[in-house]
């Protein structure tokens, strides 16, 4: 009995540790400035890539940035320029070989 409660906790944390989010900075006590739904169709046999810029017109300063990968896939998403402390980010999205991106990015400030 304990060593199947055990060997589920393991399973869990390990499912958990693959998903590929990006997660920089925090969320908590900070305001929600941008949400953005990216997503590309799979492309047989092709890396799908996307870049999602964001640029806040008050010059607000980044506290975090959340790129979640909805469909749990071995994508990556990367910050390639500015984030948390800059007043803005450009995130890279790229998939794995012949499937989709599907990403929730939340931007804080």
């Amino acid at each position: 009995m304990k060593l199947s409660i055990v060997l589920g906790v393991f399973l869990l944390c390990l499912g958990v540790s693959l998903a590929s989010d990006l997660m920089v900075g925090t969320s908590y006590n900070n305001r929600l400035v941008y949400q953005q739904k990216a997503e590309y169709m799979a492309f047989p046999f092709k890396k799908r890539v996307k870049t999602v810029f964001y640029s806040d017109p008050t010059q607000q300063i980044i506290k975090g940035v959340i790129a979640r990968d909805l469909d749990h896939t071995e994508a990556v998403a990367t910050v390639i320029a500015g984030g948390v402390g800059t007043p803005y980010v450009n995130i890279r999205l790229k998939s794995q070989r012949g499937t989709a991106l599907n990403y929730q990015i939340e931007i804080y400030a």
